[in-house]
């Protein structure tokens, strides 16, 4: 009697259920950071250049990890997992620079003041994002 051995396939998770969801947040956040980055450039860029860089460069990370959450495979699971960390990391910087600079921030970005404009949805959205990640991490990730 033989038995035979197959690999396991393990099926990424990471865009059903609860991470469709948290796609459709990224999503919407890589959607109004944009609007809000673009106009912001056009129409103010010389008052607060710092600013309205920064909120154009949040927006690209929501653009990223919005992309990356919803293809599967272990090159954009890594990739969502930078992405979702730098969203971590830029809203706790600009959050606590805005709160405790405000002269450097003329204007609000998406992660001014830890994203209170947006409901501290910002600040929220990235522990959600690396929660998730941790529990959709591909089989042989730490």
């Amino acid at each position: 009697m033989t038995v035979e051995t197959t690999p396991k396939k393990t099926r990424d998770t990471r865009n059903t259920g609860p991470g469709r969801l948290l796609i459709a947040v990224y999503a919407v956040f890589a959607i109004s950071a944009t609007a809000r980055a673009g106009y912001q450039i056009l129409t103010k860029f010389a008052d607060a250049p710092l600013a309205h860089v920064l909120s154009a460069f949040a927006a690209v990370v929501y653009i990223v990890a919005t992309i990356s959450l919803a293809k599967p495979g272990r090159t954009w699971f890594k990739v969502s997992l930078v992405a979702v960390l730098v969203e971590l990391v830029g809203v706790l910087v600009v959050g606590a620079v805005s709160l405790f600079d405000p002269v450097a921030f003329p204007h609000d970005t998406v992660w001014s003041y830890f994203g209170s404009g947006y409901g501290f949805v910002p600040l929220i959205l990235p522990v959600l994002g690396l929660l998730w990640l941790y529990r959709r991490r591909p089989s042989g990730s730490a």
